[in-house]
């Protein structure tokens, strides 16, 4: 089975990602700072690390458990 990447909620279309918001010890931890854009899918994913943010309210904030096959 294929894991579903780390979900981000959040309201703003303009995000920042350094892959060690969770980590102990920071951006040491994690990748260069890149600033993400949302689109009209509703969602944008990070290329370093896949954490997918999606805009609450948006096309794509639904239920993880109702896009599962």
């Amino acid at each position: 089975m294929i894991e579903i990447p780390e979900i981000v909620k959040t309201s703003k279309k303009r995000v920042s990602c350094d892959g060690s918001t969770d980590i102990p010890g920071g951006a040491a931890l994690g990748h260069p700072r890149v600033w993400l854009e949302i689109d009209e899918k509703g969602y944008v994913e990070c290329g370093y690390c896949d954490r997918r943010f999606v805009l609450t309210g948006g096309p794509a904030d639904v239920s993880p458990a109702l896009t599962e096959d």
